[in-house]
């Protein structure tokens, strides 16, 4: 090594820069030269489409390939096969090196769990939409008398009730039981004819019966203080009862009633005709 530096500082400073330089291209040449063999240059393929393949086939697929595969997340999706490729980056038909590595997202083999909510008094639109919020889907649909019309009454796992808080898989079918709109039993209809429209509409919602359709039948100023000068069903029944009178009508709560209205009071309504209207 001695023997090399002497050598080097005998000769002239010009001889020893240039060796320097020439050095220096030499490297840079062989550098650039295995430039496309370092980084794989011009070997490039098309990347397989495996979405949907069970992830041993897709793995086998991509490696004969030349790829190396990376499993990088995993979603639940029921209406796929377990353990299939759900998502691949790149994607597939991408033109990339040989030997890039391909990331997949697979098809979770148990579904996850979701807290069962409590719906009873939702809509049924509103209890839907807060199914599909959880991953859980609605299934059939059945009704039972009720005055809580399409609202939910009882929520069931197949043909049994499940209670809020119960975990159940993502992808769960839940079924309803709605309110028909009707109560269980029968009232007798109200005498309404004479009543003013507020006073008319306290009634109806004190026996849960609903306000159908209200018209006019003359021009009303306020409609607070228009009277009832008609209803729709009646009072009275056109059943007669042993002595001759008229029985009184009746209806299911949650059933309309239609009012007819107008400024002026009418006559007073007739209740002769049945012994059950005093």
């Amino acid at each position: 090594m001695k023997k090399f530096f002497e050598q080097l500082t005998r000769k002239p400073l010009w001889v020893n820069m240039l060796a320097a330089i020439g050095t220096v291209l030499l490297f840079l040449i062989l550098f650039f030269a295995s430039l496309a063999w370092l980084t794989g240059h011009g070997k490039i393929q098309r990347v397989p489409s495996i979405t949907g393949q069970n992830i041993v086939a897709a793995t086998k697929t991509l490696e004969s390939a030349g790829f190396d595969v990376v499993i990088q997340d995993s979603v639940f999706i029921d209406s796929l096969a377990k353990q299939a490729v759900v998502r691949q980056i790149p994607e597939a038909e991408s033109i990339v090196k040989r030997g890039r590595t391909i990331y997949l997202t697979i098809n979770r083999t148990v579904a996850p769990q979701v807290e069962m909510p409590n719906l009873a008094g939702f809509s049924v639109k509103s209890a839907e939409m807060y199914l599909i919020s959880l991953g859980l889907r609605m299934g059939e649909i059945s009704y039972k008398p009720d005055i809580a019309r399409n609202a939910v009454l009882e929520q069931l796992l197949g043909d049994r009730p499940i209670a809020p808080g119960t975990r159940i898989p993502i992808g769960t079918v839940i079924n309803f039981v709605l309110g028909s709109g009707e109560g269980m039993g029968d009232v007798e209809v109200p005498q309404l004819v004479g009543l003013t429209f507020e006073a008319a509409k306290l009634m109806l919602q004190s026996m849960n019966i609903n306000m159908g359709a209200v018209v006019a039948v003359t021009p009303i100023t306020d409609s607070a203080a228009s009277f009832v000068v008609r209803q729709s069903p009646g009072a009275l029944s056109d059943s007669l009862d042993i002595s001759g009178f008229k029985l009184p009508n009746k209806m299911k709560p949650g059933q309309l009633m239609d009012l007819f209205l107008s400024n002026t009071a009418p006559a007073a309504a007739d209740t002769t005709q049945s012994p059950y209207h005093p």
